[in-house]
């Protein structure tokens, strides 16, 4: 592994956070960590800013990314003094990218002028129009959340910070991928977008959360959104797992998503106290790498035989099943942390959003085909609009819809959505 092929996720809050959404995955850090205040300290911040942009030191670019808990409650003299230890530590030539994850609902004016100056990339958690994103991401006293989330967003705005749509697709919202699309572009104007599949296993049960979206409802909500992105957005908004397929049509190995890469352990996770585990979805105390406080580097637990091994288990425990499979090259299995399903070859190891993954990637074959000839050429991927419009042009108004949905072409993705200005 090259010193500047990974990146790892700072978890400046650990398990705290404002807000107190029935799908979050960091409450159970709070059994790793009992009685912690879950503040990073001083020595570990800088002693992690050091050695990430030391083992980088031959990269033009490095990425810096908070995420939580909630990182905005750290309070912003902790991102001051992050912007100051930059400045100091960063190696000759180097620029260094702030990203920060929030669900948005503590930013004002102060955040948004300090975001702004050092050209932070935020990324908002926001799970759909009101009742969707309502459902389940409600404050500590079970209180409903968009509104403040929206208050979050117009500081944004206001202040020219850039910023992507980060959504949960779950029970709530996994039957309306065209409608939260819409809402995500339209109503917010979001021009990068990520949907992240809620996938909660029930204790040590093959079994997930009735929170959990199902597979055949994420296959359909992605269809849904694709169809109309497709058609209207190539170019202009960027869907992140749409890019990553367009990648493996187009036969790249390096892709956005480490779900759908061939191998993974390039995304390892740091906890407030120093701890570094190999993937923020694996912070368990069996996937404990060392602690950078404590006489281990990033780059010398980035490269240890335990993490590569780690990193080649998700290719090296794919099932046979999967392996014979027509979509492997753009699914490889998913995340390892949900194969917890059965193959009906009866092997272990099947992800849970299988029958999804196939049904997307199936769906979208001709036009990523079509994209990526384009792309070969020299020439633009939205011309795959035109390549639509000509197909549609002879679909009638009660023809089934090209998602698959039940409703009739005219009454889905053949009729034009209202428009309205972003709020």
């Amino acid at each position: 592994m090259a010193p500047s092929a990974f990146h790892v996720m700072a978890k400046p809050t650990g398990a705290i956070c404002n807000l107190d959404c029935e799908y979050c995955f960091f409450l159970s850090k709070e059994q790793l960590y009992p009685g912690s205040g879950f503040r990073m300290e001083s020595h570990v911040h800088e002693a992690y800013l050091d050695q990430l942009l030391s083992a980088h030191a031959g990269a033009d670019e490095v990425v810096v990314a908070f995420q939580g808990g909630e990182p905005t409650m750290m309070g912003l003299e902790f991102f001051r003094r992050t912007m100051e230890l930059e400045e100091k530590l960063r190696r000759p030539g180097q620029r260094v990218l702030n990203t920060l994850q929030t669900n948005g609902t503590l930013l004002d004016d102060e955040w948004g002028e300090f975001l702004r100056e050092h050209d932070f990339l935020v990324g908002l958690s926001v799970d759909g129009p009101r009742p969707m994103h309502d459902f389940y991401r409600v404050d500590k006293a079970g209180k409903p959340t968009f509104d403040r989330v929206m208050r979050g967003l117009d500081v944004l705005r206001e202040h020219h910070v850039d910023w992507n749509a980060l959504t949960t697709v779950n029970a709530a919202n996994g039957d309306h991928g065209r409608e939260v699309y819409i809402f995500l572009r339209d109503q917010l104007g979001a021009r990068f977008v990520q949907f992240i599949p809620v996938v909660e296993r029930e204790s040590a049960r093959d079994v997930a959360s009735p929170r959990s979206v199902s597979a055949g409802q994420y296959g359909q909500f992605l269809v849904e959104a694709f169809e109309e992105w497709v058609r209207h957005d190539v170019g202009k908004v960027f869907v992140q797992v749409f890019d990553t397929a367009l990648a493996h049509w187009l036969g790249m190995d390096q892709v956005g998503m480490c779900v759908h890469a061939r191998t993974c352990g390039s995304a390892l996770a740091l906890e407030h106290n120093g701890d570094v585990y190999s993937c923020d979805h694996y912070v368990e105390q069996e996937h404990l790498l060392g602690n950078i406080a404590q006489g281990c580097t990033l780059l010398e637990l980035a490269n240890s035989p335990r993490q590569r091994a780690f990193g080649r288990a998700k290719v090296d425990s794919l099932p046979d099943y999967c392996r014979r499979c027509d979509v492997r090259f753009a699914c490889n299995g998913g995340c390892p942390k949900d194969r917890f399903l059965t193959t009906p070859d009866g092997e272990p190891g099947l992800h849970y959003l299988c029958e999804g993954y196939r049904r997307f990637f199936r769906h979208i074959d001709k036009p990523m085909r079509v994209m990526a000839d384009l792309l070969r050429r020299g020439e633009e991927p939205g011309g795959v609009r035109e390549w639509y419009a000509e197909a549609d042009a002879g679909r009638r108004r009660n023809d089934p819809c090209t998602c698959g949905s039940a409703n009739t072409w005219q009454r889905c993705h053949g009729g034009k959505p209202e428009r309205k200005e972003a709020v």
